[in-house]
């Protein structure tokens, strides 16, 4: 045991990704979302707004309370004349001053703001879910390119292998140079596509890097990430998913809200052609500036009553009044235009789902046909029953179906988290389980085992 575990040690460090280093942390999918939800630019920018909004509440509130305000005035005069008025003209004052009547101005003020602050609140729920998908989409990326990498560099295994019997068999002159010549120029073939896996596998890190809000550009990666890519079956129901979309999304809650605003903003137009009326009481010093009236200092409580009425205002309420009609049928527009869009998506996500499936099970067949083809191509190769064009194919078509294999199960998890976007619900979430019969639930299991990638490139 005490050998065992630094070279337990040793194996993991060893098999840590390219790019990585032993310090950086490892996230699995979940724990990747939350980091997203935490660090993400365009959240944070999000929360700030939804800041401001609060702001604007506490701010039209205001309209309600009493509002505390001092005025002083000091100057000198200057008379042409002889006058008996004094020179000197000074006045201050505190003063209580309480809204009475606004003709509607304080209510659909904090009407709006608390309107505001909700669409504010379900525009970064909006956000925060299409960020959870592009993580979850970039991670499945990742993943993606990861095995692509595997499957890559097992094909080029096999075709080295290849070509080193082919030069074997060439020097004790069983074969002619032909056979060289092509195992090369397959391996030569193959190398070009090893390259290009190990460089989306560097873009995949940059861009999951980005929705982290880190910088993911140096030659170590500042994060890692855990698991495989995986299938896992998921048959919701489209009706129940189009009408939880359409009362769940946020994006369809937040146009609902703006129509709400511009009700409340008419309101707020309308209240300019009102009366308005404010009461007020306070404390005054000023001086007096005849002095046959009374000492120069005096002092005393004030109180009293001020109204405002815009009989005319050169049509001002009737102009604002029509921009804000404007707006709320662009607003009842975006709605519809909304709705229209979510459905879509939503529709769009299952025909994904589908193709996935069916890609999938497909291909799932065919990775075992290749696999067996692969064996029997060598097998009749090393018996003189075959050609080395029949290994060269097989092989060929083992890459293939595998990279098929792991794009089916690739666009599946993708269209699952576009899916979950769609109706505003997380990935796992129960909507999503499948409602199958017990037999088709173990078929389905089949093809969870099946798809999982092998070890070897032969060998399933």
């Amino acid at each position: 045991m005490r050998i065992s575990v630094p070279v337990v040690v040793f194996l993991v460090v060893c098999n840590l990704p390219t790019g990585s280093w032993a310090g950086a942390p490892v996230y699995d999918i979940d724990q990747a979302v939350a980091v997203a939800q935490e660090k993400n630019p365009e959240i944070a920018i999000a929360r700030k707004k939804v800041e401001g909004a609060r702001g604007g509440v506490v701010e039209a509130r205001s309209g309600y309370l009493p509002a505390v305000v001092s005025t002083g005035l000091a100057r000198e005069r200057e008379h042409q004349t002889d006058s008996r008025l004094r020179n000197e003209d000074y006045n201050a004052s505190v003063r209580v001053v309480q809204n009475v009547y606004t003709g509607g101005a304080v209510t659909s003020q904090n009407a709006i703001a608390r309107l505001n602050l909700e669409r504010q609140e379900l525009e970064l729920q909006a956000i925060s879910n299409r960020v959870a998908m592009d993580v979850r989409i970039a991670f499945n990326e990742l993943l993606l390119n990861r095995a692509k990498i595997r499957v890559r560099e097992q094909s080029v295994g096999v075709l080295e292998d290849e070509l080193k019997t082919q030069r074997e068999r060439l020097g004790a002159g069983l074969v002619g140079q032909l056979n060289v010549s092509r195992a090369e120029v397959a391996l030569a073939n193959e190398q070009p596509e090893l390259i290009d896996a190990r460089t989306q596998l560097k873009n995949s890190y940059l861009r999951l890097g980005e929705l982290f809000g880190m910088d993911a550009s140096g030659d170590k990666s500042p994060f890692e990430i855990a698991g495989m890519l995986q299938y896992q079956p998921r048959h919701p129901d489209l009706n129940e998913s189009l009408a939880r979309a359409d009362t769940e999304r946020p994006e369809i809650k937040a146009r609902e809200k703006e129509i709400e605003i511009e009700d409340r903003q008419a309101d707020l137009d309308r209240s300019e052609v009102r009366p308005r009326f404010e009461v007020f009481s306070g404390y005054e010093a000023y001086n007096e500036r005849d002095p046959a009236i009374g000492h120069e200092f005096n002092h005393g409580y004030v109180f009293g009553l001020n109204a405002h009425w815009h009989i005319f205002d050169g049509f001002a309420t009737k102009g604002k009044l029509q921009a804000t009609r404007a707006r709320r049928e662009a607003a009842e527009q975006a709605l519809h235009a909304t709705r229209l869009s979510v459905a879509s998506e939503v529709r769009s996500a299952f025909l994904d789902l589908e193709q996935a499936r069916q890609v999938l099970e497909s291909a799932t067949k065919n990775v075992q046909t290749a696999d067996e083809s692969l064996e029997i191509a060598k097998a009749n190769l090393g018996a003189g029953l075959g050609t080395q064009l029949d290994t060269l194919q097989a092989a060929s078509d083992v890459t293939r179906t595998r990279t098929t294999r792991l794009a089916a199960i690739y666009q599946h998890n993708v269209a699952l988290a576009r899916l979950a976007r769609a109706v505003a619900v997380p990935p796992n979430a129960p909507e999503f389980q499948p409602k199958i019969s017990d037999a088709e639930k173990a078929r389905k299991t089949r093809v969870v085992d099946v798809a999982r990638p092998p070890k070897k490139l032969s060998k399933r």
